[in-house]
């Protein structure tokens, strides 16, 4: 039997095999706007230049959690693991039946006619990466011509930063032109507080242009209390529903890369949803009306 072609990393948690079922009930047509596909490797290697190894976390299995939590559609966001490789993620949404969209990594040298395949493919934003125990930082100016490649497709950014960051960062982003969408709510320190000079500068950044979207996701990155509540989270999620409630967005983070605590239950991230999204129109407007209007336009909503 030959060896196979990746080996993940050492330490790595691998998904959860048997989530718990929400008590929560999504409304009909509920989107998971922020998930991932990896590999598998052998069939859509990943990137030799990758910061980790991650398990395989195939469409098909993401699609039975789909199925299982009560959602109709993804939006798979492209994995650094596979860098600017993205035909893992226009495999998985080719064969979703309409029912995924994606937000593709690309290159400065990428052509006219490669954003036009992957926007028949279902692509519908870049992701630009700052994090930096995940990827290498790109130049400002090399990101510019990105965004001025992508505005004309009326795609939209997916922007990932720590929140320590953001001041040194705003100017750059509200210079950018297209919409932003932010994920995981800037990653707050939660340890300061949702009422914190740090969030302020967050919920300012988002009020400053009516089209910077917020993923009010990934609890069980953020929280210090941990499962199964992530309670700590909570006060974060509300103030940004709340101010922003025509703009916000949540996933499950699948298959959870780089998770270093715990191995998250997807049936308590949904039962998260209420806490933060607590009438039914804020549900609503999180789980529908706003991903469909990002991702499906022309379906009208």
């Amino acid at each position: 039997m030959s060896a196979p072609a990746f080996v993940m990393d050492f330490g790595w948690r691998v998904w959860h095999p048997r989530p718990t079922k929400p008590a929560f009930t999504p409304p009909p047509g509920a989107v998971d706007a922020h998930c991932h596909v990896f590999g598998p490797g052998d069939v859509f290697p990943y990137a030799p230049g990758r910061k980790y190894t991650p398990c395989d976390g195939s469409k098909e299995d993401l699609f039975r959690l789909r199925d299982f939590l009560g959602f109709s559609r993804n939006v798979i966001v492209q994995a650094t693991c596979h860098g600017a490789d993205n035909r893992a993620l226009l495999d998985a949404i080719a064969h979703s039946d309409g029912r995924a969209r994606g937000v593709a990594t690309v290159t400065r040298d990428v052509s006219e006619a490669e954003l036009a395949r992957l926007h028949e493919g279902g692509v519908r934003g870049v992701r630009f990466n700052f994090v930096k125990r995940l990827v290498d930082r790109l130049p400002h100016d090399e990101l510019k011509e990105i965004a001025a490649k992508i505005a004309p497709l009326g795609w939209h950014i997916v922007i990932y930063f720590e929140a320590a960051e953001l001041e040194e960062l705003a100017d750059f982003f509200h210079a950018l032109p297209a919409p932003l969408v932010v994920d995981h709510m800037g990653t707050p320190d939660v340890a300061q507080g949702a009422d914190s000079a740090l969030f302020d500068r967050f919920i300012a950044f988002m009020a400053a242009r009516d089209d910077i979207w917020c993923k009010v996701t990934c609890p069980e990155r953020l929280s210090l209390e941990g499962p199964p509540h992530y309670s700590d989270v909570i006060p974060f999620g509300r103030r940004v529903v709340e101010a922003f409630p025509d703009r916000v967005l949540w996933g499950t983070d699948w298959p959870h890369p780089n998770m270093r605590t715990h191995t998250p239950d997807e049936g308590q991230l949904v039962d998260f949803i209420p806490k933060v999204a607590v009438t039914p129109e804020q549900q609503r407007k999180l789980l529908v009306d706003n991903p469909m209007r990002l991702y499906w336009p022309e379906e009208g909503r």
